[in-house]
């Protein structure tokens, strides 16, 4: 999967990087992007952002183990519009995660789709929908709080969302509402031609006191070479309970580039999953602002690879306020010649006293031929904290399958018993039961359909 630069490849991605704004330039020509003038101006700024930031290289620290050049290589083509007939109501079942209780906005190469959608009724003053429908309808909501939550202005891809997205979900809920099933959001990818870029937004406002679990997934339905830029903003306001999954599976030629922004409130309680189980390359940046005291947050993620698979999470994690509690907590399954990368800063602002942040990564090789990159780091302008961080990198430990074996246990069912419960670490802490049930059994039947598990006892 890694592809080594040559001297010709800053060129070709710079010449990427053109295209990127020839296209917006040829939109904005052809009038496609209507929107207020407050929008535009966002739009216009994300744009220059992105010329000037450019397209990442290996040169690039924050990119040296995840080589973009074969995304580069694709031509652009932005996706505006869906085919109406690109997904069928009944494939929907057989999507991940598709038959969980609740609310469920589906999203077609990026649009949203009322016709495979149901939003059911929901408690006074909740707003489940599409985001152009809200910027139309209700773009008083929107303009308090789009982009509003994107601190960091690094993230190339992050800017060129902000100018090209034509919707995504919106989920507003008011100070003590509780939303008590799931809102799930699938984005169904129709995968027609190499180069289809969708390239959704989502902004999902939590009030004070409010309560919702939120399952964001993205599959794929063809095996083109497509792209998905996703941007996902959470504003997380005082007290409010909040958990999150992001469950990628998209096309095993697709490239997957996400971001999660948020912005945590005094005293709130949020956590976020994040499985990558698809995609030729897949890369998350979480950027996460502890910005009230006494706050809880959970990072919680899982990527299983094979072939010649690259899943990439890279994450900034900012405690700005005292007394708050941040955990991550990442996990590895690699096979073959499949690639790993983690990175992870703990940033403690000198006033964030009485922090407690702690992060873990650990990966399991399969194979000889698996690799794994893991780069946990600690910012600390603090004194009075704890914070600890830890990765590890290793194959299926001899003395645990010994142990195993020893009580009668076969080869086979030892290593697929140490596999699922390095598996379960990650999934047990999903706190919606409908949801954990369901990727317990996702996972489950992903780790068996590996041959590798199968091997003969020697």
């Amino acid at each position: 999967m890694e592809i080594e630069m040559t001297d010709t490849e800053p060129p070709m991605i710079q010449k990427q990087s053109d295209a990127f704004v020839t296209a917006f330039e040829r939109l904005e020509r052809e009038g496609v992007n209507t929107q207020p003038a407050w929008l535009f101006a966002l739009r216009k700024a994300g744009l220059a952002r992105f010329a000037e930031l450019g397209f990442p290289t290996l040169q690039h620290e924050d990119w040296r183990f995840t080589n973009l050049a074969p995304l580069a290589r694709l031509p652009f083509k932005p996706l505006l519009t869906h085919a109406a007939d690109g997904v069928a109501a009944e494939a929907l079942s057989a999507f991940p995660l598709a038959r969980l209780p609740g609310s469920r906005l589906v999203f077609v190469d990026g649009q949203f789709s009322a016709r495979l959608s149901s939003s059911g009724t929901q408690p006074r003053g909740v707003r489940v929908g599409g985001l152009a429908a809200a910027l139309r309808d209700e773009p008083g909501l929107v303009v308090k709080h789009l982009a509003k939550q994107v601190m960091d202005d690094s993230l190339a891809f992050t800017a060129l969302n902000m100018a090209f997205f034509q919707d995504g979900a919106f989920i507003y809920v008011p100070a003590g509402a509780v939303i008590a099933q799931p809102v799930q959001l699938i984005f169904a990818s129709t995968g027609r031609e190499a180069g289809a870029t969708a390239q959704p937004r989502n902004l999902i406002v939590a009030e004070a006191g409010s309560q919702l679990t939120v399952v964001e997934t993205y599959v794929g339905a063809g095996d083109a070479a497509t792209f998905t830029n996703t941007v996902t903003e959470f504003a997380i306001c005082d007290g409010a309970v909040v958990e999150h999954c992001r469950f990628q599976d998209e096309s095993k030629a697709a490239f997957h580039l996400a971001a999660l922004h948020a912005v945590l409130g005094r005293g709130c309680n949020f956590t976020s999953h994040s499985f990558a189980l698809g995609a030729r390359l897949s890369r998350v940046n979480i950027r996460a602002k502890l910005d009230g005291e006494g706050l809880e947050t959970v990072l919680n993620g899982l990527y299983l690879t094979r072939g010649e698979q690259l899943a990439d999470h890279h994450m900034i994690v900012e405690h700005a306020r005292p007394r708050c509690a941040g955990h991550e907590y990442f996990n590895g399954i690699l096979d073959d010649k499949s690639k790993g990368v983690f990175h992870g800063r703990i940033l403690v602002r000198p006033e964030a006293q009485k922090t407690d942040a702690k992060q873990t990564n650990k990966n399991l090789l399969l194979s000889d031929d698996a690799t794994a990159d893991a780069k946990p780091q600690l910012e600390i302008y603090a004194d009075d904290v704890k914070c600890t961080h830890g990765a590890t990198i290793g194959q299926l430990n001899d003395e645990s399958i010994y142990y195993l074996r020893s009580r009668g246990i076969g080869l086979e069912r030892a290593k697929r018993m140490l596999i699922h419960a390095f598996a379960g670490e990650i999934i047990d802490r999903v706190r919606c039961e409908a949801l954990r049930e369901e990727l317990d059994k996702l996972v489950w039947d992903r780790l068996e359909q590996n041959p590798r598990l199968a091997e003969p006892t020697r």
